[in-house]
């Protein structure tokens, strides 16, 4: 069985102190391949860190980077961010770009001012994903009409993964009409999360990939106090699996390589890519 956590920060300095440790821990539960997500330009360094550290270390997951500039942090991203992004693009074997997007979740970001600063380096990333040819790791957040509306517009073709997917039905189907796949999270495992549950069983284990979105959305069972955040790592992949396996009815194993494939497909990876 071979795993591919599609979305994870590991690069943070949450897991500095046991990065080797996990990451080791993680290939012994199968995580055969990660993917370290940027979000904010003042840690690309720190990224392409952490990218080299596992491509140096032995029996751990090969990885995979996708630097981007994530909305929700859209008051720290400057001109030149944009700049420092292509050239990152330009001078490291990039799978993605990542995470890019919409956020209104906060009342601030649904200040037109805000808002159309978000828009505005979204679209600037797409037109950059669409330059070196890279699909886009989406994060969206109570924007999902706004989001599919520039994607259209853009005319994007090179799809990608919608990360973490929040939305309804309708929505996922439109991406995955737009040729991407539906990031699943721990959030699976959460009886109350019926929405994406719905979602899951309606667009099917062809559109779906799996990802921790670590250090957070940790799967329910490994959460180990209610008061305080509990860190989640690549280690607990597995368990999402599982839980997107109860949901579809479907054994784990099978649903596994489907899985694996949807992933190499989302990032235009072939099989055999650097050894996997």
């Amino acid at each position: 069985m071979q795993l591919f956590d599609t979305h994870t920060h590991f690069d943070v300095a949450d897991f500095d102190l046991d990065r080797q440790h996990l990451a080791e821990q993680a290939k012994q539960v199968a995580v055969d391949a990660l993917v370290l997500i940027g979000f904010v330009e003042s840690r690309f360094d720190d990224l392409i860190q952490t990218h080299q550290q596992l491509q140096y270390w032995e029996n751990v997951p090969s990885s995979y980077l996708a630097p981007g500039l994530h909305p929700f942090y859209i008051e720290q991203h400057q001109p030149e961010h944009l700049q420092l992004l292509e050239q990152v693009l330009e001078q490291h074997d990039c799978v993605a770009v990542g995470e890019i997007g919409l956020d209104t979740f906060l009342k601030q970001h649904k200040q037109p001012e805000l808002f159309a600063k978000q828009q505005h380096y979204f679209n600037a990333q797409l037109e950059l994903a669409t330059h070196y040819q890279k699909p886009v790791l989406l994060h969206i957040r109570k924007a999902h009409a706004e989001t599919l509306a520039i994607l259209k517009a853009q005319k994007f073709k090179l799809g990608g993964i919608a990360h973490a997917f929040s939305g309804g039905v309708e929505e996922a189907k439109a991406l995955v009409k737009l040729g991407f796949k539906i990031g699943v999270t721990g959030q699976i495992t959460n009886p109350n999360a019926k929405r994406l549950h719905q979602v899951v069983q309606a667009i099917g284990s062809e559109n779906l990939v799996i990802e921790t979105d670590c250090p957070d959305m940790t799967p329910l069972c490994c959460q180990t106090s209610t008061e305080h955040r509990t860190r989640n790592t690549p280690v607990n992949l597995p368990y999402v699996l599982e839980g997107l396996s109860q949901v579809l009815n479907m054994e784990s194993e099978k649903l596994a390589q489907r899985l694996w494939e949807n992933s190499l497909h989302a990032l235009n990876l072939s099989v055999n890519h650097k050894g996997i």
